[in-house]
């Protein structure tokens, strides 16, 4: 059994506009652990907006941050961002088996899918019985422009991995936000929203009935302080990162410098939230879940759930994990609000 385990294993290998983070999971009955994790950063303008412009550059990251693991998996499991995705819901007869459907959908994508079809990654799976008509199914397709695909796949083979699985960034923060909501007691009447603000990204993700109901994208991160320290000291962008994270700036940092971010944080946070209210059925969230590099900054999740008036944590999914010897579990603890996708791709092992 373990063997078999073994040969599906898969590394979580996440691909971000700033770093690239990977992650290896091992399972003994219901219980995960950590069994190798390593975050690098990725060189400037090497992926932008999500979009890898320099294959060869973060294909060195990866086979850096593979050293680094000392992990000796070799498949790996990657994601497209959202914003590269088409998904569609398809109705179905529920007796056609994978094959005819597979045809079916190759006759009909192009209705749904506004690229030349051979530009076009597609894969699909069946979601079960349609609710108001047993006879029919619910098909989820999920299409990709190839290049999106092809630059992650050839990233990973000049990293030295064997691309194996190419998920969808949303999922895999799914499969993560189970783990935590198992955690928190979440339950599936749960409206739970999922902010992860990134280097220069931050996306929204609403969770009901462990199921995403709604996501949005917008062009704000991190960067935007670490720019402004760059400004403000007259540093370099290697150091103001540095200075960001172990401190040692002037006293007048955290009043000018670290207060109006953490304000613009929460103005970002609050109007993402208003988009999906008047997108949708929903006018509250029970919960927000901070994710990303920005959302382990001291006090922010405090001063969220202050201002917006909703219960707010930092996401952790490893927090009940146990981890192998070589993991540095402070390391960990400071990263994980930002390996929700890592965690999500590396428990594609399991499926």
């Amino acid at each position: 059994m373990i063997g078999s385990q073994k040969s599906r294993a898969v590394l979580g290998v996440d691909i971000s506009s700033s770093a690239v983070k990977l992650l290896e999971l091992s399972r003994s009955g219901d219980n995960y652990r950590v069994e190798s994790y390593a975050v690098m950063s990725l060189p400037p303008q090497s992926v932008v907006e999500k979009n890898i412009t320099d294959v060869e550059a973060v294909g060195e990251v990866v086979k850096a941050v593979v050293a680094r693991s000392r992990s000796k998996l070799t498949r790996a499991a990657a994601a497209v961002p959202g914003s590269a995705v088409i998904t569609k819901v398809l109705r179905m007869p529920a007796d056609m088996n994978e094959d005819a459907m597979e045809t079916q959908i190759s006759l009909e994508a192009d209705q749904y899918i506004p690229y030349p079809l051979d530009e076009v990654a597609l894969d699909f799976e069946v979601m079960g019985e349609s609710p108001d008509s047993p006879d029919q199914c619910d098909v989820l397709l999920v299409a990709c422009r190839r290049d999106n695909v092809d630059s992650r796949v050839e990233a990973l083979e000049i990293g030295g991995l064997e691309p194996k699985v190419m998920d969808v960034e949303a999922y895999a923060v799914e499969r993560s936000y189970e783990l935590i909501a198992q955690q928190m007691g979440y339950d599936e009447n749960t409206v739970v929203a999922i902010i992860d603000i990134g280097a220069s990204m931050t996306s929204l993700s609403v969770v009901v009935n462990n199921e995403t109901v709604y996501t949005r994208d917008q062009l704000f991160g991190g960067r935007q302080l670490t720019e402004e320290i760059q400004r403000r000291y007259g540093l370099s962008a290697e150091e103001a990162g540095l200075a960001k994270k172990q401190g040692g700036l002037s006293d007048d940092y955290d009043s000018e410098v670290l207060a109006p971010f953490k304000e613009a944080v929460i103005q970002q946070v609050s109007r993402s939230l208003q988009f999906f209210f008047s997108a949708s059925q929903y006018s509250a969230v029970d919960a927000i879940l901070l994710a990303g590099g920005v959302a382990a900054m001291s006090g922010l999740a405090d001063t969220v759930a202050e201002r917006l008036e909703v219960n707010t944590v930092v996401a952790n999914p490893f927090a009940s994990m146990s981890l192998a010897p070589s993991v540095d579990a402070v390391k960990l603890s400071n990263d994980a609000p930002a390996m929700l996708i890592a965690c999500g791709l590396a428990l594609r092992s399991f499926d």
